[in-house]
């Protein structure tokens, strides 16, 4: 029993460490699955407002998500948008729309939903099959008896962190 101690003490010494050098574990906690040998740069244009309700905070507050997601999670060049990058980004927000969601007992909405639609037009200039047109939304609810102007901001805060999420996930995480 002893000579098993002996011989396997200095044996996992030797082994263990060979073990952990030899194996290679790649994390990529942003998501992307950029090829940055091939793409280098991206234009990101401003997305105007094109839905019959305006609220101009809006596309000011999306504009700056959109562009800060891909500056922070990317190392790709930004490029204003007629510069021919190796990525284009442009689109418009097509919706933001309320709607009674919950009736209470009383016959008066209680609950109302709040939706914001973004059309993306996605250009890979490296790669032109990953080119697409897509519709992302987000909506959260709140109750009616508080007033829209009340709640907004914080509401189009965490929506346009999401829609943002998703047209990341949608042209540069690929999975």
């Amino acid at each position: 029993m002893n000579w098993i101690k002996k011989i396997a003490r200095p044996l996992i010494l030797i082994v263990l460490p060979a073990v952990i050098i030899a194996c290679s574990v790649s994390y990529k906690f942003n998501g992307s699955s950029i090829n940055y040998d091939k793409v280098k740069t991206i234009s990101i244009a401003d997305f105007p407002i094109k839905s019959e309700y305006v609220y101009a905070p809006l596309a000011t507050k999306f504009n700056e998500d959109l562009k800060d997601i891909f500056i922070r999670q990317t190392r790709l060049q930004l490029l204003k948008p007629n510069q021919n990058a190796d990525l284009q980004i442009d689109g418009e927000i097509t919706g933001y729309n309320q709607y009674n969601q919950a009736v209470s007992a009383d016959g008066y909405s209680s609950e109302t939903k709040l939706t914001i639609t973004v059309n993306v037009r996605f250009v890979n200039n490296t790669n032109h099959a990953e080119d697409f047109e897509q519709q992302f939304s987000a909506f959260r609810t709140y109750d009616s008896s508080q007033l829209l102007t009340a709640v907004q901001d914080g509401l189009i805060a965490e929506m346009s962190k999401e829609i943002t999420d998703q047209i990341f996930n949608a042209t540069v995480a690929n999975w």
